[in-house]
């Protein structure tokens, strides 16, 4: 039953689309053409279109259109530039050097801006060895960049004909990917669960959703057909997406002592109960999520009323069932925001629902403008994209050469194209991607090679051909060796019905890719290597002035200045960017190594108080929320000044050169704070977490000192071994 809902939720997702447009438009000229007898002109504009299709990722569709107008430009820039200095192997090495550094640079700028210049390096690099007349070189380019054109067209129609199924995919998969965090969750309550292996899974899960989070607000927010739409389906849309984040918050800041809770409560029913529920719910939104990205009707399966009543009966015959009781409270707001989810399903519902007009939506959205400043401002050894880009060019400038001087083939331009895709910023992806495209080339290698030998007839072949094209396609952003997989074979049969089709093909292509892969390894090493150890202290202040920005928000409140919902929704996505910026960059330094590894018990502490801090203060935001609070115990405020101070101190102790200044906002206190105030059960639990709070900010503070005086140890001892 899951693998057959599995089936059909990749047949109807994003990535199959992807594969069948992509593939639909380098297919369909070379096909059309070879029909009328110029099938060099058809592989020229699928060659164009191959390009354009590269920075064509999920996005707003006014991005996806500038960014494949720039692909079609460059890409006939460099077809002309390589084509005129094609007979001089001194002029082409400083185009490789020189092209390869300045599109390398467009890493600044964005991973959509990276396909750009990708695009535009493949194409200089397939025409490196075609020697041109003028006339066929005009001819030439000209194709190449209407086969771009073509391309662009059938995306953008696309775009307009299904303006809400792109929306509905990558929606869908943020909300399965919520339903996967919710169950890892659930774990905690599971007393056979390890509990270290589930937090560190839960961490991973959480930088998944954050990336599917920033995908659909890009779509969501920067579509004008969606924001401004007052119909159902783009309000359905919006409205669901806003509430799975308030939903997703919820299930961040319900962090507890789960060592405590097992040990404390071990005998009772009700930790298999709270796993049994929040499994189901994990569930539902495993279904919710499905039956969005398929464009069906969702409906509720279970009956989650029952279950709360059976989980409060057995709190209720535990003893010292305090913390339990706030759990419990936790996941009934869990469940009515799900209710309230499916309720928008119900059109008369929807219609009396207002939703953040466009200009605020607008702001959850990061700007991607190709600005030469910020270009410029890179170009320094400080910078890592710097560093990348030199060496990316030195090493591409090697991969030609040594494609000159050694007899390795016909198409040695397979060398310097791998080290040019598999050459990455950090070490840790460049050597995940040379496994991947080693093992997916050489499983798909032999492969293609099985099917070229054996299979004589074309219709046969041109079957394999459909097949391991949309394999290719689909899953190049979905899972690479997989993609690389089916590219090998793809590549393979494709050169067949051009009429190579020995087995020396296959050899040529496995071995240029290991010898392509081994070179970018070995450089990513020891060419401007860019270690995550020596990049920790700007992704733990960026992470640390997030929570003070999100914390310094219950100051606000506590003076009186009114809540903007709207701001605080911004400071979340804050604080959930730079969580996930952290625990990325915590696990490639995990996956570099050891040598390079530095300070690896405390990056991972901090990444979990921060964590902490996170849920304590968003726990706090909302009982004050809730709580309608009109007086101001100073106790509380002096509290949480005291623990913003020891976060500021922390921010100060991690600058490093080139960091901006943090000013610390106005945190006076509160003209309408109340002496002697009488403590009600709120003002006690309130007190409880600013306690917790106080001390997880002086266990950040104290992480912070041990973390930079080893940083200051370890220079001194590299800079003493020099």
């Amino acid at each position: 039953m899951n693998q057959t809902r599995e089936i059909k939720n990749f047949i109807f997702s994003q990535y199959f689309a992807d594969g069948v447009r992509i593939s639909l438009g380098v297919l369909l000229p070379a096909l059309l053409f070879a029909q009328a007898g110029h099938l060099d002109t058809g592989i020229i504009l699928s060659l164009g279109a191959i390009g354009t299709s590269i920075p064509d990722n999920p996005g707003a569709v006014i991005y996806k259109r500038n960014a494949m107008l720039y692909t079609v430009l460059f890409m006939g820039l460099m077809s002309l530039v390589t084509g005129l200095i094609n007979q001089s192997p001194f002029l082409l090495g400083l185009e490789v050097l020189l092209m390869s550094f300045f599109f390398s640079m467009f890493n600044v700028f964005g991973n959509r801006a990276a396909s750009i210049g990708t695009s535009a390096l493949l194409i200089m690099i397939v025409n490196i060895d075609r020697d041109f007349r003028i006339g066929e070189l005009m001819a030439y380019t000209g194709y190449l960049m209407a086969g771009g054109i073509w391309y662009m067209g059938l995306s953008l129609a696309v775009s307009q004909f299904r303006p809400y199924r792109i929306a509905q995919n990558t929606l869908g998969e943020c909300i399965v990917n919520v339903a996967q965090y919710l169950s890892m969750k659930a774990d905690f309550y599971d007393l056979k669960a390890d509990l270290d292996a589930t937090y560190n899974k839960l961490i991973d899960q959480q930088i998944i959703v954050h990336q599917h989070q920033d995908n659909v607000r890009e779509i969501l927010f920067r579509n004008n057909l969606l924001t401004r739409d007052q119909t159902n389906t783009g309000r359905l849309l919006v409205l669901v997406f806003v509430d799975v984040i308030d939903l997703f918050e919820r299930m961040s800041i319900s962090h507890y002592d789960y060592k405590h809770i097992r040990e404390q409560f071990a005998d009772s029913p009700a930790l298999a109960e709270f796993h049994n529920i929040l499994s189901n719910i994990a569930d539902q939104l495993t279904d919710l999520g499905d039956d969005i990205n398929v464009n069906e009707r969702p409906r509720i399966k279970y009956n989650f009323q029952q279950q709360l009543e059976k989980l409060k009966t057995s709190i209720d015959a535990t003893e010292n069932n305090y913390l339990l009781k706030k759990i419990l409270i936790n996941v009934r707001v869990i469940v009515n925001r799900i209710n309230t989810i499916y309720s928008y399903f119900n059109h008369k519902e929807l219609a009396s629902i207002n939703i953040s007009n466009e200009k605020d939506l607008g702001r959850f959205v990061s700007n991607q403008q190709m600005d030469p400043k910020v270009f410029i401002r890179n170009m320094s050894l400080k910078s890592t994209t710097f560093r990348h880009a030199l060496r990316v060019s030195i090493v591409c400038l090697a991969a030609y050469l040594i494609s000159k001087l050694l007899p390795l083939g016909h198409h040695s331009y397979w060398i310097l194209l791998t080290v040019t895709v598999l050459l990455k910023p950090g070490f840790s992806l460049t050597k995940q991607r040379n496994y991947q495209r080693m093992i997916g080339t050489l499983v798909g290698g032999i492969a293609g090679a099985v099917i070229v030998y054996y299979i004589n007839d074309e219709a046969i072949r041109f079957a394999f051909l459909i097949i391991f094209m949309l394999g290719a396609y689909s899953f190049q952003r979905k899972n690479y060796i997989v993609s690389v997989l089916f590219l090998t074979p793809y590549i393979l049969i494709s050169f067949s019905f051009m009429g190579l089709s020995d087995l020396s093909l296959a050899k040529e292509r496995i071995l240029d890719t290991f010898l392509g892969s081994l070179i970018a390894f070995i450089s990513s090493y020891f060419l401007f290597p860019s270690w995550e150890s020596y990049q920790m202290n700007s992704f733990m202040r960026k992470q640390l002035i997030a929570n003070y920005q999100y914390l310094a928000m219950l100051a606000e409140r506590l003076r009186g200045l009114g809540k903007d919902e709207v701001e605080y929704k911004l400071k979340r996505k804050e604080v959930y960017v730079s969580t996930a910026n952290m625990s990325s960059a915590y696990q490639r330094m995990l996956s570099e190594p050891r040598s390079k590894q530095k300070n690896v018990r405390e990056a991972s502490k901090f990444l979990v108080l921060n964590h902490k801090l996170y849920s304590y203060a968003a726990i706090l935001i909302a009982t004050v929320d809730n709580g309608g609070y009109t007086d101001v115990n100073p106790i509380h405020f002096k509290l949480l000044r005291k623990a913003l101070f020891r976060l500021w101190e922390a921010i100060e102790l991690l600058k490093t050169t080139g960091d901006d200044d943090f000013r610390e906002p106005d945190l006076r206190m509160p003209t309408h704070a109340v002496n002697d105030l009488d403590q009600d059960a709120d003002d006690k639990l309130i007190r409880e977490q600013l306690d917790f709070v106080n001390n997880t900010a002086a266990d950040i503070l104290a992480t912070a000192r041990r973390f930079t005086n080893e940083t200051a140890q370890d220079d001194t001892l590299s800079t003493a071994t020099t």
